[in-house]
């Protein structure tokens, strides 16, 4: 088995190479290194003259000899210079680090093929830390596409660079006499037109040509997806097999009494479309595992509130999960409002909720009394016991990892039906990775009456102008949010901008009361602060994203985000949306620097331009990739997708999971003879890979 061989017994590898790829790539056999892919290629079949060069030029490679070395600068700013020649002009050939190295290994007067990229410095081209090799091994027309690898700063360090993992995967190609074992069967090969694995790992480290290079890619995403699509649809399976769903047949008083006289306006016709899906979903008797999406505002906690009056109708009790004490809170309060003189018992359970009032809530729990309960994570401890817990609703889902959703799970005779809530907008492509286990329910429309927020760019030499916006909307009886970043790298910094921020803020507007708002502040302080601004004494808060989930204030309609560029788009969306929750017309002030990076420039436009989560949630995507994304991390679902890419690969994952689709139905028990191969190859896949928990 070639591809189990130690990787030290590669040409060119040795134990301390070895060590090195274990350490920081986590490459430790020939398949590791099989498996490590080209970032990019560059096509090496052409010379250049040097006199052609010029610093703008992207990789080129030149062909000629050194004429002179030299050395120049002193200490850590000292470098060895090449000049080098073809005959039709010279370039400087520049290295920083490994000097000796350099002058022991180059001679002068040979002939060899450089290869960099150019830039000009003091008006002459020069290339940085160039390949080299002698013109005598080098065959153009076999280097054709160049494969680039990426490395770590300490491999660098130890010339373990792109050229040497490139000279490695070389010395490993002659190796692979037999064909590796195939990892897909014969009729998914086939049905897909994809090329055999053995073609496609040479092509994917040395294509022959561009055509090649897309058929080895789309061969090996298509697998890597498909596994992790198998992965999910077989667990879910599983799931939907073996646990029945407690069955909510009928609609009785309690819902039937709030739709008619509490509900405080007309639902809207998302909301309605939603209802039924969870309807269907109780009634079924399978388990209910429903995700439901929707922009701050759109009126989620309406639907989970009706959903969780159906498992009191049949009998249940209910329980809604929050990330923090403060959106439990809110919660509680707008649940016990909604539902004033409806009969119904709700009771609050946190962290700090201790002793009598503790037992009591714990024991009418137990007993049945406690109908509705909402909290935290205080919710799935040991000692919470339900009496028959039908319906968990849990809200902002990413903060909560999988293991405490499956310890909800527990809290009954047989697992609750389970509605996650997010006002995080997740692409298509991330929640059928993610979440490919629920159901996923769309709220895409705003309650009436709601207007949408103005979304303003404004850079930070206008402060005056600004002050005077805040100062025009104070009069009118508004709130204001003012949030700075707060990046864990740079703490102490942001802090600092905070402190300074808000004194800043309370000497401009010196008659006003300004409250902020921090991480570092204790929970009790924090709160006290929150309240305050909550009850409207005061008009502005400062603040870094605590705030971005939970507080809701109907009457703050402006929200300036400093440091604008220093956010994701996610999260500026998320910010954004603590505002316009009242009948005002509200605003979204974007304040930055004056330079702004491409990436950055577009972030602020797509945001001025779209308040559509979809949207932006998608440009998120691209801009950042996956791994970014908050809360991937907890989800189940590692991200080191090796070749794949979510943001940019959404066809291939679409039909990766119709063929994993097609497989799970016609094998739903993993026994099919001609499926063994896929089965056994995920149950590799798992084994190597811990990560793949099963989702939710």
């Amino acid at each position: 088995m070639i591809e189990q061989l130690d990787v030290k017994y590669i040409s060119g590898v040795g134990p301390q190479r070895a060590t090195l790829l274990a350490k920081e790539l986590n490459i430790h056999s020939v398949f590791d290194l099989l498996y490590y892919f080209p970032y990019k290629y560059v096509d090496r079949s052409k010379i250049y003259a040097i006199n052609e060069v010029t610093g703008d030029m992207p990789y080129i490679q030149v062909r000629g000899q050194i004429t002179t070395f030299e050395t120049a600068g002193e200490g850590r700013g000292k470098r060895l210079i090449a000049h080098f020649t073809d005959g039709t002009g010279f370039i400087d050939l520049i290295w920083f680090q490994g000097i000796k190295y350099v002058v022991s290994r180059y001679k002068v007067h040979q002939e060899y093929i450089v290869f960099g990229k150019p830039s000009v410095f003091n008006g002459r081209v020069n290339i940085a830390h160039p390949d080299l090799d002698p013109a005598s091994e080098v065959q153009l027309s076999n280097l054709g596409m160049q494969p680039y690898y990426n490395t770590t700063e300490k491999m660098k360090r130890s010339f373990l660079n792109s050229h040497a993992i490139e000279k490695m995967m070389q010395n490993v190609m002659p190796l692979l006499k037999e064909p590796l074992p195939e990892t897909l069967t014969p009729e998914i090969i086939a049905q897909q037109h994809l090329m055999p694995l053995n073609d496609a790992l040479r092509n994917i480290h040395f294509p022959q040509n561009n055509d090649a290079l897309r058929q080895a890619q789309l061969r090996l995403k298509f697998e890597e997806l498909f596994y992790v699509q198998l992965n999910i649809l077989r667990y879910a399976s599983d799931r939907r097999r073996k646990f029945r769903g407690y069955v909510f047949h009928h609609v009785g008083a309690f819902f039937n009494t709030f739709y008619r006289d509490y509900l405080p306006f007309e639902l809207t016709n998302a909301q309605k479309r939603v209802l039924r899906e969870i309807r269907a979903d109780m009634g079924s008797g399978k388990q209910m595992n429903r995700l439901l999406q929707g922009d701050v505002g759109s009126g989620k906690t309406m639907v989970a509130l009706m959903s969780m009056l159906l498992a009191l109708d049949n009998g249940y009790q209910a329980c809604l999960m929050a990330p923090t004490e403060i959106l439990a809170n809110q919660h509680y309060e707008t649940l016990c409002h909604q539902m004033d003189g409806l009969g119904v018992r709700v009771e609050l359970l946190t962290g700090s909720i201790k002793g009598k009032k503790r037992e009591e809530i714990l024991s009418g729990l137990q007993s049945g009394d406690v109908r509705i309960l909402i909290g935290t994570h205080a919710l799935i401890e040991d000692g919470v016991n339900f009496a028959h817990l039908g319906l968990a609703v849990i809200d902002e889902q990413h903060r909560f990892g999988v293991a405490q959703r499956a310890r909800l799970w527990a809290k009954s005779t047989q697992p609750p039906h389970v509605l996650v809530m997010t006002a995080t907008p997740i692409p298509r492509t991330l929640a059928m990775t993610l979440y490919g286990d629920l159901d996923v329910s769309v709220i895409d429309e705003l309650p009436p009456g709601r207007k949408p927020i103005a979304t303003l760019h404004q850079f930070d030499n206008r402060r005056q102008q600004l002050n005077a916006f805040i100062r025009k909307q104070v009069n009118e009886g508004r709130q204001i949010y003012i949030v700075y970043p707060l990046i864990k790298e740079s703490e102490k910094i942001d802090l600092k901008n905070l402190v300074e921020g808000y004194s800043q803020v309370c000497d401009d507007f010196p008659d006003l009361t300004v409250c902020q708002v921090h991480g570092q502040m204790k929970p009790a302080l924090k709160d006290e602060q929150m309240q305050r601004f909550v009850r409207g004494e005061a008009q502005i808060m400062v603040a870094t994203t605590v705030i971005e989930v939970g507080v809701n204030v109907p009457n703050a309609s402006v929200m300036v985000i400093q440091n604008a560029e220093r956010f994701g788009l996610s999260q500026l969306h998320q910010l954004r949306g603590r505002v316009g929750r009242g009948a005002d017309q509200s605003y979204c002030i974007l304040v930055t620097g004056f330079k702004l990076a491409e990436d950055t420039r577009k972030r602020i436009e797509i945001m001025v331009r779209t308040n559509d989560g979809f949207e932006i949630a998608e440009a998120d995507l691209k801009l950042r990739g996956p791994g970014d994304l908050e809360g991937t991390q907890q989800s189940g679902m590692a991200f080191d997708l090796k070749i794949a890419d979510l943001a940019r690969d959404g066809q291939i994952l679409q039909l990766a999971r119709e063929v994993a689709e097609r497989v799970v139905e016609e094998d739903p028990t993993c026994e099919l003879p001609k499926n063994e191969l896929l089965w056994q190859q995920l149950k590799k896949l798992r084994k190597n890979n811990i990560n793949w928990s099963a989702i939710s």
